[in-house]
């Protein structure tokens, strides 16, 4: 079992209560009571049973306290996995997407995703997805444009006869008579 470990000494019962009570966030309200049956004497097994967490979470929260103060016992934003591309490789491929592939070089006439992917690993010799570069490429302000698709058995006649036409001139109908209302 590991020893116990002490909170700090610039705060005491009364003052978490006090923070508790004008916090907004719930999570770090009820472990500021938590940890103010601490520092009032109350066994760590007691101060558990308050806050509805194990003993080791206890701790955890001490140690938070202990290093941040009150703003450790807020949850942050989990930190996830590192970016796969750095600052260089995004202006490389800004640069490689605005000058537009060179087909006797690159072998496509127009950038697409999987062959964004495919220079990437070639270049730099990092593997990412498609979803990857779409997203880096959303966020350097790039988007996606296509021309609108046409049915290579579209009728260029046939679509002349079904366009909507309007009369060419408008003529005032003549005034109908209305019943006098008395």
């Amino acid at each position: 079992m590991s020893a116990a470990i002490r909170l700090r000494a610039d705060f005491d019962g009364t003052d978490l209560r006090h923070l508790a009570k004008a916090t907004r966030n719930a999570a770090q309200g009820r472990r500021l009571l938590t940890l103010a049956e601490v520092y009032d004497g109350g066994a760590r097994t007691d101060a558990a049973r308050i806050g509805g967490v194990g003993l080791q979470t206890v701790r955890d929260w001490v140690l938070r306290f202990n290093a941040r103060g009150p703003d450790g016992l807020i949850d942050g934003k989990a930190p996830g996995n590192p970016a796969k591309l750095d600052d260089d490789h995004r202006k490389a491929l800004a640069e490689i997407v605005e000058s537009g592939p060179i087909p006797a070089i690159h072998g496509v006439v127009r950038w697409r995703l999987c062959d964004l992917v495919a220079w990437i690993f070639e270049e730099f010799r990092v593997s990412v997805s498609e979803t990857t570069v779409s997203r880096e490429l959303k966020a350097l302000g790039f988007a996606k444009i296509s021309a609108r698709p046409r049915h290579y058995a579209q009728n260029e006649r046939a679509i002349e006869d079904f366009k909507k036409t309007s009369r060419p001139n408008w003529t005032r109908s003549a005034p109908r008579s209305r019943p006098a209302w008395r």
